[in-house]
């Protein structure tokens, strides 16, 4: 999370920024963002031996190998408030508007249209 008051989160802050990724309430896999700033998404090896599972964006279909870009998923991203919304939750939490990892812990819990939620996992 970011420090109160610094914008952006530094590079201490992402060292373990992680997300459990819930798909209708069954852990799917998980986010992360790496200290480098990269992120990487890794599906839960029960869930992929699940013969009923579904890949949570037809973007991160279900595989072993993480995913990895220098940019948050397109897919995450999506779950994001925009306008309005975005401005008062950045208010609310305290959140930097350009931080969209930071916002995503923090809003896409409960709240979220769509299966996926995500849940902050603490080292």
């Amino acid at each position: 999370m970011p420090r109160a008051g610094t914008g952006a989160a530094t590079l201490e802050d992402r060292m373990n920024r992680r997300a459990q990724v819930l798909q209708n309430g069954r852990l799917s896999g998980v986010l992360e963002q790496t200290p480098d700033g990269t992120y990487r998404f890794t599906y839960e090896p029960v869930y992929l031996a699940n013969p009923v599972a579904k890949a949570v964006s037809l973007t991160l279909p279900m595989r072993q190998e993480p995913f990895e870009s220098p940019q948050l998923f397109p897919f995450f991203s999506g779950l994001l408030a925009e306008g309005n919304l975005k401005e008062m939750q950045c208010r609310l939490y305290k959140i930097d508007p350009n931080d969209d990892f930071t916002r995503l812990l923090k809003t896409t819990r409960d709240d979220v249209i769509g299966a996926v939620t995500l849940e902050e996992l603490s080292e």
